[in-house]
């Protein structure tokens, strides 16, 4: 089986947004944020479309995994050192997709958001904002390569990555990569726990 991996299209943006839609909807914080089975893959789509879009694809940081029929399965969405905020604009541009997504849940994932910009490393580095693959594609490899091709960068320009896991399994997955905890992190007030990693450059 061969694994493609390479930087996302624009064209690519609605499929990634489906793709990860997809495989977030068993994680504990957007079930917490989005408390609806039926309606979170689709309406988390509404989400990642609007951050992919507007906030990471123009600093370079997305990737797409293909699978052996040039199928997209996987994407990871990355920011480049400094670029992890991007501030109002981003922040205004991206607010009507969230709103449709998160309805009541809305002011709660704000004050999430807010807890998460509090904790975020102040050292430059690159920030995995999400990565998964389909159900299909899980145990193939496609992740590995999704996340080695952008820690291999990261090693050659001897620069750090952080990411914050929001599902416990994945924790001892992350630190294969090299990422190590820092700390549990409530963000939610009581609901799903996060737990931030920093890797260190190799």
């Amino acid at each position: 089986m061969d694994v493609t991996v390479r930087p996302a299209l624009a064209s690519d943006i609605p499929t990634m947004a489906k793709v990860l839609g997809v495989a977030f909807s068993d994680d504990p914080v957007f079930t917490w944020l989005i408390p609806d089975d039926k309606t979170r893959p689709r309406r988390a789509a509404f989400m990642f479309e609007a951050f992919i879009r507007y906030q990471f694809f123009a600093h370079g940081g997305a990737d797409v995994a293909l699978d052996d029929n040039g199928v997209l399965v996987g994407a990871a969405v990355w920011a480049p050192p400094g670029k992890w905020n991007s501030g109002g604009a981003a922040t205004l541009r991206v607010f009507p997709a969230l709103a449709r997504a998160l309805r009541l849940r809305l002011a709660q994932a704000g004050r999430m958001a807010d807890a998460m910009a509090a904790h975020h490393p102040k050292e430059p580095h690159w920030y995995l904002a999400f990565i998964g693959t389909l159900p299909s594609a899980r145990g193939r490899g496609f992740g590995q390569a999704l996340l080695n091709s952008r820690l291999d960068r990261c090693d050659a320009e001897g620069a750090p990555a952080y990411l914050e896991s929001s599902k416990p399994d994945n924790v001892p997955y992350y630190e294969r990569f090299g990422f190590e905890k820092t700390e549990e992190l409530d963000v939610t007030d009581g609901g799903p726990l996060m737990w931030p990693m920093w890797r260190t450059p190799r």
